[in-house]
């Protein structure tokens, strides 16, 4: 089935140029090709059945509404060997320690600005800078980043690089669950053949991380209360709300079910109210308070940030994380890294034009048919451009739309994005692939083995958003010893 398989001029996750598998990959192959194509496609039709039987699904918006899709799945598993894997894991953590500090720093000291490492401009007009809201607030632990998704591709030679930090809501985690839970069903000898980091764990790693940020203001000797605060059913990540606030044993909450009574927080029960000490929101910053952010909201809690401002509540992730994850300042990541921990990005970014630079601009203008173009605040893969796959007049458009907000673009060079093989429509086919990785920071940094693979199931797309026609692949992380042939 994968003889006829082409690496073309890619970097392939499985396959070497010469049509052998990678040693990591032997074992994994060997199992396929004893697969009839009649097994191979009553598996993937039982993947995808699971999935909708779960209810794992995610909503798609556009100019019609919303339509609820089954995630879309592939049983090809994306595999790290451990050595690999213990490379991301230190970088990942290097990188979230850097960014918490910075967040820690632009709403206090300033540092940072003072030294000139970062342009105070790039800061103070950043729409997600909320000094006047939250600047001199002291957070628990001082840990602005209890859950971060950081978004990596491996380039042509196969290094990773960092695509995309996600530091303020992100989504996708309880895909990772699904993904290892929907493979043991349908694979289970593929898991006898394998030695695989469980993530048997990870939930009670998340929660554990949650409880940390007690406020300052808890009740003495009392276990402190955790929500997850959603904006409801019609949310695009509704099915990750529910499922982490089952897994975690707390409370799913909307807006309406709290309410804010001389600075302290109660969730409505059916026995009275009950104070609420820890609120892991789902909810942009904006939404979550009423009186302070946008008056029009339905979806936050009045006086929230006033019982937060006075320690009497803990807000995960922090209010103001925008300004960190913003497209422009990702490439300042590196220099925050040696500015704060005196030590080179372990991972490094991906090389990033900015378009406020006239000299830069010109370029990109000129050669834009040869980038990618993004939106300095927007994500899942909208406004964008990726050059070598557009038409000349969504070039023009983009051109058009740069000239007026030069500031609002940045450009990459178009990455030849690693691939993997998929199995879909009863074939073997080359993907795209990236690989959101979750770090978790409580008392101490926890990043889960693995993370989210994601593939562009469209043949020849790069993008992996499921709102743009991705889909989800295991991520396995072989033992050292990596293969058991019992």
């Amino acid at each position: 089935m994968l003889n006829h398989y082409n690496t073309g001029v890619f970097f392939d996750e499985m396959m070497e140029d010469n049509g052998n598998p990678k040693r990591h990959y032997r074992s994994f192959y060997q199992l396929m090709e004893n697969f009839s194509e009649k097994e191979l496609r009553e598996k993937h039709e039982t993947a995808q059945l699971n999935f909708l039987r779960q209810g794992i699904t995610f909503t798609v918006y556009n100019h019609t509404g919303g339509t609820e899709r089954t995630m879309p799945f592939d049983f090809v598993p994306i595999i790290i060997p451990e050595p690999q894997w213990n490379k991301v894991e230190e970088g990942m953590k290097q990188r979230i320690k850097a960014l918490n500090l910075f967040l820690e720093d632009i709403y206090h000291d300033q540092k940072i600005l003072e030294a000139g490492i970062i342009p105070r401009d790039l800061i103070e007009n950043n729409s997600y800078y909320y000094n006047k809201q939250i600047g001199g607030v002291n957070v628990p632990l001082n840990n602005h980043v209890f859950l971060a998704g950081v978004d990596l591709i491996k380039d042509e030679n196969g290094d990773y690089r960092v695509l995309e930090d996600n530091l303020r809501n992100p989504s996708g985690m309880s895909y990772v669950f699904q993904n290892r839970y929907v493979m043991r069903q349908v694979y289970p000898e593929l898991f006898f053949e394998h030695s695989i980091e469980t993530l048997e764990h990870q939930v009670s790693e998340l929660h554990k991380a949650v409880i940390s940020h007690t406020p300052p203001n808890v009740e003495p000797h009392s276990t402190p209360t955790a929500v997850l605060l959603t904006p409801g059913i019609y949310n695009s990540a509704y099915y990750d709300h529910v499922f982490l606030a089952q897994q975690m044993g707390i409370e799913l909450v909307e807006g309406r079910d709290l309410i804010v009574k001389e600075d302290v927080v109660y969730m409505k029960t059916i026995r009275g109210l009950k104070r609420v000490d820890i609120i892991y929101r789902r909810i942009d910053d904006d939404f979550l308070d009423p009186e302070a952010f946008r008056p029009d909201s339905a979806l936050g809690v009045s006086g929230l940030l006033r019982a937060y401002k006075k320690g009497n509540v803990s807000i995960l992730n922090g209010i103001g994380n925008g300004v960190a994850d913003d497209k422009a300042i990702y490439v300042y990541v590196p220099d925050m890294i040696r500015f704060y921990l005196d030590e080179e990005p372990i991972i490094p970014n991906v090389e990033t034009y900015f378009l406020s630079d006239p000299e830069k601009l010109e370029y990109v203008l000129e050669n834009i048919d040869q980038l990618v173009i993004k939106n300095v605040g927007a994500s899942g893969g909208y406004d964008m451009l990726i050059g070598p796959q557009s038409e000349p007049e969504e070039q023009n458009e983009f051109r058009r739309k740069i000239i007026e907000a030069p500031h609002q673009y940045i450009a990459q060079p178009t990455i030849k994005l690693s691939r993997a093989p998929a199995y879909q429509e009863g074939r073997f086919y080359p993907c795209h692939v990236d690989l959101r990785v979750f770090v978790m920071t409580g008392d101490n940094t926890h990043v889960i083995p693995g993370g989210l693979s994601r593939v562009a199931l469209k043949e020849g797309s790069l993008v992996v958003n499921s709102s743009q026609g991705g889909g989800g692949k295991d991520t396995w992380i072989l033992s050292e010893g990596g293969e058991t042939h019992a």
